[in-house]
Order: structure tokens, then sequence, then C-alpha cells
């Protein structure tokens, strides 16, 4: 009888013990769950967002003083020559400023070379104009003014020059030039809406209206600005036909300043 009870005993015993032990493992389990969610938290900042700052016209000096500041890092990854800009100092940027960006993000910039260099023209027929921009500032190249002819391939690179003279692809341009591209439009598919630059930078501004295939007009500089680099640092405060609809490649007049608070409220 006492055999009996001991052997019953050491069963729940065993089923105590074994019980005890999943259950210590389930919660080690659970523990290690929140410790790594925690963890990757912290490392990824997950769900923390900044605004990326501008880093136009610093140098990578005062831009990684800036990004610290601003919870983001910042890389040099290019670099292109633009004569009237000093030497030394951002250019562009990607992603460009006030892009909603997670804490700890490295921002890509481009800065202006000391010494001018030499870069190989792309072939940019057939490209997309999204594509020929994206290909152009891969190469230092910026692109400039658009100019749209009939031609059924709507949206399509047809030319590209320098000065007004075509250039071909393999060509040794200045890195930092400006390409004027020649761009197929269907007479039925030619309208775009412009977008408000308002508050924006020069250059973010062209950029803003080349998303729109769109060109930039007449420019009115504030009496203040007097260098290149002033204007690089000026900001739009008014333009022509914002939200308005245009035929593409419609020039959008723009008037900047250094002066903030004559920038309006949307």
């Amino acid at each position: 009888m006492s055999s009996a009870r001991e052997k019953s005993e050491k069963i729940v015993n065993k089923h105590k013990w074994i019980w005890k032990n999943l259950l210590l493992a389930a919660a080690f389990i659970a523990l290690l769950v929140v410790l790594v969610s925690v963890g990757l938290r912290l490392i990824t900042h997950h769900g923390k967002t900044v605004t990326a700052p501008d880093f136009t016209n610093l140098t990578v000096v005062q831009a990684q003083v800036l990004a610290k500041q601003s919870n983001v890092t910042v890389k040099v990854v290019d670099s292109v020559f633009v004569r009237r800009l000093n030497g030394g100092v951002v250019y562009r940027q990607q992603p460009k400023a006030g892009a909603t960006v997670k804490e700890g993000r490295s921002i890509f910039l481009t800065i202006n070379s000391v010494v001018p260099r030499k870069v190989v023209m792309p072939n940019l027929f057939g490209y997309s104009v999204t594509e020929a921009r994206s290909e152009l500032q891969n190469r230092g190249l910026n692109m400039g003014y658009l100019d749209y002819v009939k031609d059924i391939a709507t949206n399509t690179v047809l030319g590209q020059f320098v000065d007004g003279v075509e250039v071909k692809a393999g060509d040794l341009v200045v890195s930092g030039s400006t390409v004027d591209l020649s761009v197929a439009v269907a007479s039925e598919d030619n309208r775009t809406e412009v977008p408000r630059v308002i508050g924006m930078k020069y250059v973010s501004a062209i950029d803003a209206l080349h998303d729109k295939f769109l060109n930039v007009g007449t420019v009115r500089f504030d009496p203040e600005i007097r260098t290149y680099a002033d204007s690089v640092n000026a900001v739009v405060y008014k333009q022509d036909a914002a939200g308005s609809v245009k035929a593409l490649g419609s020039r959008i007049g723009l008037s900047l300043t250094l002066d903030t608070s004559k920038i309006p409220a949307k």
C-alpha cells in the first residue's frame, strides 16, 4: 500500500516538475521576445520620425553639427563642380529637405568640388523625364530646360544639350553642367498642375517644378541677394500660377528672398 502511494506521489511530483519547467520556459521565451522587441525599437528607432533638415550651402562640418541636432546622420557620396558656388559646401541632398525620415537615418550629400572634373555624358534617349533626371544626378549633372515637342512617344527624351549644343552619349562634360532636354509629348496629354513651391529653397523649387514637367521662368531676387551662394540660400516667397493647370514645359516665375518673414502662411 505504502509502495503504491510513493509511486503515485512520484508521478505527481514528476508532472509538477514538467509543468514547472514548461512554465519557466514559456516565461523565458516571453521575456526574450519582449527584450528583442525593445532592442529592435531602440536600434531602428521604430515609430520615431524627424524632418530632414536643409543642408544646402553648408560645409560638411556644419552639416554634421546640424545632423546631430536633428537626430540624423550625413554621408558625402558625390561631388559636382558649380563655378559660382563655394568649394566644399553641400549642393544637393537625398532625401530632400523637409522629407519625413526615421531618427538616425543617413542623409546622402553631394558637395561642390574645389577643382572641376569631367564626367561621361549618359545616353538619355528614350528615358522618361524622371529617369533622365535621376541618371543626370547620378553623374553629377543637373537637368535644365525641358523643351516639349509633339511626338507619339510621350514623356520620353529625344535630345540632350549643353549650352545649346547637342551632346552625345560618351562625350566628356564638366561635372555640375546643366543639361537641357528635348522631350516628346502627345497633343492630348500635355497638361499638368503647378505645385506650390513657396517656402522652398531655390534648388528644391526647381526640382519640384521638374517633378511636374515644368520649367523655371523669370526669377526675381530681392536686392540683398548679391552672390550665387545667397541665391542658393534664398527661399521662394512668391510664385506664378500655384495650383493651376498648365501645358507641360510652361515657365513658372519665382520671387526669392533671404527674409523668411516674407513667406506667407499656407
